[in-house]
């Protein structure tokens, strides 16, 4: 920075700044401001110009009023002024003003704009520094329209000095965060990586990250960054404190640029190059290693630095979820810290082990500190770290441990803060569900937590706990008779009293046998509770009352005098006195047979996720590791949490995917055309009427032929309404990667479906348009634009013309035939055009005529797999994508994927049966290509391996691009 000179010294500001503070009052204050401003704008005012330090001292006086909180509504000019000097302190002071009082719907900002531009251009380093720093402070969106396309350059220039490297790269991020949609992507993008690899580390700082800001939107432009980082990071971890001193740390070597690095890898996955994973892995250890050395100083900042770089390299490798000797050390280095004095590194231990428990290499080590962990939550008085600690036991709980990890999380209930109550009430249900082996002990457990917390005891608990006692015999007779002996308590929750109530009504018959829980003791027990409940509980009674009624006929008449006393006939609430009414005219009208029907035992329920799982989602977000594993082993567990059932075989012409579902259809025949489109883009329309949306159908559910489904229209206006022309950006279903029927494109107006069929390399295409509304589209016209590349590898397509009227609510088709001469990666596109009450509308959709279409399923011996897999051994010929699962690692649906896809699943082939593998042949018109793939997934990681070879390098990475989509 420059020298300032003497006179920048500003002694009227100084004076200024000094009255102030000498006042006595804030009327004083407010008068010396007011004349100060008057003096001030008299000056902006007067015929004699101003120099160029009288207009930086009264812009400072003017930043300085401000500051104190009064409003500056002049100097705006004089400041811009200011910016436009060859002065450092004067630019510097101008654009500090800017920065502070200029908005960005000033009209001053073109000026301003201009000006930095001019500092940008001057190739000055404190000039262009002070630019880049308004740029960042400012942030808005006009400077960013303004900016985006030369900070880039400037970053990326060779002779830019690293100052202003280290400026462009935080002022790029701030415009970034703010404008992502303006700041483009382009070749700089490949120049800025290598950044990380200059010598000057406050540039590498920086731009790491900005990089690691641009690799979470943009994964794929920035992969070439991790090999960087890795070597950056090596040469950061292996060196000596003397070595990088500039950087050094209180003994630790560039600690913010490593945990950066570190934090840039957790972007990606764990390098597929075994050099680079190699160094990578040795980092990590020695992280690890450094961590067991004795401090190099006593001091705070040392171990806070240190402290830092270890839990992002644990972060790291617990995101890589790869190396089963970093996890476990990973986890003994955190179990360390679980006892230490320092209240922040407990509370970090603990939320890093949450993580640590979901994957199969560290769990095992994770519980070995269960002790520890439940002593913590006794002891520690940090409500956060508690909070903490009962998270650490929901997630290593399991079967091995899950009623000692529920008897603590119970005996802590009591005395817990209000603010984490509920949620330890729901992950006590949840685990009492998931991990009962003797269900008698999940019941104890929920009348337990009732008893000790039933204000936090949702709806959602109690519903569950219902649920299950009806779904399962064993359980019955003892779920009634311990909520009736936990009714005779004095004090009884209301909760416990719903659930009572329901469990009685139901399987009351189960216990009346003994003299102590006869009908009329039960009846009179609830009934003693009655007066004490809410509305709604007292609503559930009642019902309790007429089955019980149908149960033991020998109670019916004091039930009836119940019913009929003017408490409940003439009850002011009106759902009390109806149910009253009806109730006692049911128990007097009707026949035993036929109140035996009505009153008949529940059902079982039907089988879905548990819903307190989900409130507990709804509750905390699934922002962790944890809680995501835990929605998976939930949805893959049965529903009582038992064992899992043996799943039904879909029928292949069910939506295995739960993709694009038809709504229920009313029964009776369907009504006239004039609102309705027939759907003939249903396979199953007795299926969806009867089966759960989003089930997988079983065979049951799907009927012996098709036929054509009426859907309902959502009510149009009569009369043209005005429409805005659509534009569709074009993009690829991915759905219909692994499925030939189905709606592709549905919105207002227009409902396009399809229904396909491809045999070796020949195809035919159905598609359906249907005008949902009640006017006629004209000039309707469909056409199909391939490339002159799609155009050579695709026979066609070969379309029949349709009529340019299509009425309202009606319904017109057209063929499209397709030959695949050679392997392809693009897809045709459908452009629809027509006229809407008088307005043109343009819909462009792409159609999914992908590669797979032409897979032939082939099946082969486990011994013909890996002679095969082995002559595809070519480098060339392997593709192998690692990637986050996107949806539910469900394995039927996987399986119903992979066939959808067209290969053949090939079972009993993998030594691992958690692998599924497949085998195939592309069939085109010059070649035949023969396609192996492996699907290795990993659920602890919430990850999948993907590997296809072929024969061909173009089709297998396609065919792994469309795949990976699907998972």
């Amino acid at each position: 920075m420059p020298a300032v000179s003497k006179g920048d010294g500003m002694r009227g500001l100084a004076v200024f700044i000094s009255d102030i503070r000498n006042c006595k009052s804030k009327e004083a204050e407010i008068k010396r401001i007011n004349k100060e401003l008057a003096n001030i704008r008299s000056k902006f005012k007067g015929d004699k110009a101003l120099d160029g330090y009288s207009k930086k001292k009264y812009v400072c006086k003017l930043l300085f009023i401000f500051l104190l909180g009064h409003d500056i509504d002049f100097g705006h000019m004089e400041a811009v002024n200011l910016l436009s000097s060859n002065r450092y302190t004067e630019k510097q002071i101008g654009y500090l003003f800017i920065s502070v009082l200029v908005n960005s719907n000033s009209e001053l900002i073109r000026l301003i704009n201009n000006a930095i531009k001019n500092d940008l251009a001057s190739r000055n380093p404190t000039f262009m520094g002070l630019a880049l720093h308004c740029i960042a402070n400012v942030g808005s969106r006009e400077m960013a329209e303004a900016f985006a396309g030369e900070i880039p350059r400037i970053l990326v220039a060779g002779d830019t000095m690293d100052s202003v490297k280290q400026s462009a790269a935080l002022c790029l991020l701030r415009l970034y965060r703010t404008s992502p949609d303006l700041v483009p992507m382009g070749d700089w993008t490949s120049r800025v990586v290598h950044l990380l690899n200059d010598q000057h580390l406050g540039v590498v700082t920086a731009a790491t990250s900005l990089i690691t800001t641009l690799a979470q939107k943009n994964p794929e432009e920035f992969k070439t960054s991790v090999s960087l980082a890795v070597s950056r990071l090596s040469r950061i971890v292996t060196s000596a404190s003397t070595d990088l001193q500039d950087y050094t740390y209180y003994f630790v070597p560039a600690p913010w640029l490593s945990v950066k690095l570190l934090r840039l890898l957790q972007c990606y996955p764990p390098p597929e190059d075994p050099a680079v994973r190699g160094r990578l892995t040795e980092c990590l250890e020695a992280i690890l290693n450094k961590a067991q050395e004795p401090p190099k100083s006593k001091k705070v900042q040392h171990s806070n630095a240190k402290n830092a770089v270890l839990f992002e390299a644990i972060s790291l490798v617990i995101h890589h979820d790869s190396e089963p000797n970093l996890l476990v050390r990973a986890c003994n280095q955190l179990g360390q810290f679980l006892q230490h004095r320092e209240t922040n590194l407990r509370y970090l231990a603990l939320e890093s082990m949450c993580t640590l428990a979901s994957s199969e290499f560290s769990h095992e080590a994770v519980k070995a500190h269960i002790e520890t962990v439940i002593n913590a939550l006794k002891t520690e008085r940090d409500v956060s770290v508690r909070q903490r600690a009962v998270d650490l036991l929901y997630a290593m709980c399991d079967r091995s441990n899950a009623q000692q990890i529920v008897a603590e999380m119970l005996s802590y209930l009591e005395t817990a803060d209000y603010s984490i109550r509920e949620e330890i009430v729901l992950k006590v249900a949840i685990l009492a569900e998931k991990y009962a082996v003797d269900y008698t002990w999940y019941v104890d457990t929920i009348l337990n937590l009732i008893r000790i917390a039933g204000d936090y005891v949702s709806e959602e608990v109690w519903y569950r706990v219902i649920q299950i006692v009806i779904n399962r015999d064993d359980v019955q007779g003892y779920a009634a008779k311990t909520v009736f002996e936990a009714l005779q308590a004095s004090a009884c929750h209301e909760n416990l009293v719903k659930v009572g109530g329901y469990i009685l009504g139901e399987f009351g018959n189960l216990i009346a046998g003994d003299p102590r829980s006869s009908p009329l003791t039960q009846f009179h027990l609830l009934h003693s509770k009655f007066h004490l409940c809410s509305v709604p509980t007292r609503a559930l009674l009642l019902s309790t009352y007429i089955k019980f009624v149908n149960l033991f006929p020998e109670v019916k008449g004091t039930i009836q005098d119940v019913l009929r006393s003017d408490s409940q006939l003439k009850n002011a609430d009106v759902e009390l006195q109806q149910r009253a009414v009806e109730y006692l005219r049911l128990s007097t009208v009707a026949s035993t047979d036929i109140l035996a029907t009505v009153l008949e035992e529940m059902p079982p329920f039907p089988e879905r996720e548990s819903s307190i799982l989900a409130k507990l989602k709804k509750k905390k977000g699934p922002s962790t590791v944890t809680d995501l594993e835990e929605a998976k082993r939930e949805r893959s567990a049965d529903v009582n949490g038992g064992p899992e059932p043996a799943p039904s075989t879909p029928s292949p012409s069910a939506d295995l995917l739960g993709l694009g579902a038809a709504p229920p259809v009313p029964a009776g025949p369907p009504p006239s055309s004039g609102g309705l489109l027939v759907d003939v883009f249903s396979d199953s329309p007795s299926a969806s009427a009867s089966c759960p949306r989003g089930a997988s159908l079983s065979p049951e559910c799907v009927p012996a032929r098709r036929q054509p489904v009426s859907i309902p229209v959502a009510p149009h206006p009569a009369g043209p309404a005005p429409w805005t022309p659509l534009t569709h950006t074009l993009f690829l279903v991915p759905r219909f990667v692994c499925k030939n029927n189905g709606v592709l494109f549905e919105n207002q107006l227009l409902q396009i479906g399809l229904k396909s069929e491809f045999r070796q390399n020949l195809g035919r295409m159905f598609i359906f348009y249907g005008n949902k509304t009640s006017t006629q589209f004209l000039n309707f016209t469909p056409t199909l634009i391939c490339s002159d590349d799609l155009q050579a590898n695709i026979l066609g397509p070969v379309t029949k013309p349709v009529d340019p009227a299509v009425d309202g609510g009606a319904q017109v088709q057209q063929a499209v035939n397709i030959e695949c001469v050679s392997d392809f990666t693009e897809a045709p596109v459908l452009n629809i055009q027509f006229r809407y009450g008088g307005t043109f509308q343009n819909v462009s959709v792409k159609l999914p005529i992908t590669l797979n279409k032409f897979f032939q399923p082939t099946e082969m011996a486990s011994q013909d797999f890996f002679q095969r897999w082995k002559q595809l051994s070519n480098p060339q010929q392997e593709v192998q994508s690692i990637f986050k699962a996107k949806h539910p690692m469900d394995t039927e649906v996987t399986k119903a994927k992979i066939i959808g896809f067209g290969s053949a699943l090939l079972e009993e082939v993998d030594p691992n049966p958690a692998n599924f593998v497949g085998a195939g042949i592309i069939h085109t018109r010059t070649a035949q290509i023969g396609c192996l793939l492996r699907l290795e997934p990993n659920l602890q990681a919430q990850m999948y391996r993907l590997t296809l070879r072929t024969s061909r390098e173009t089709v297998s990475q396609r065919l792994c691009e469309l795949l990976s989509e699907q998972f």
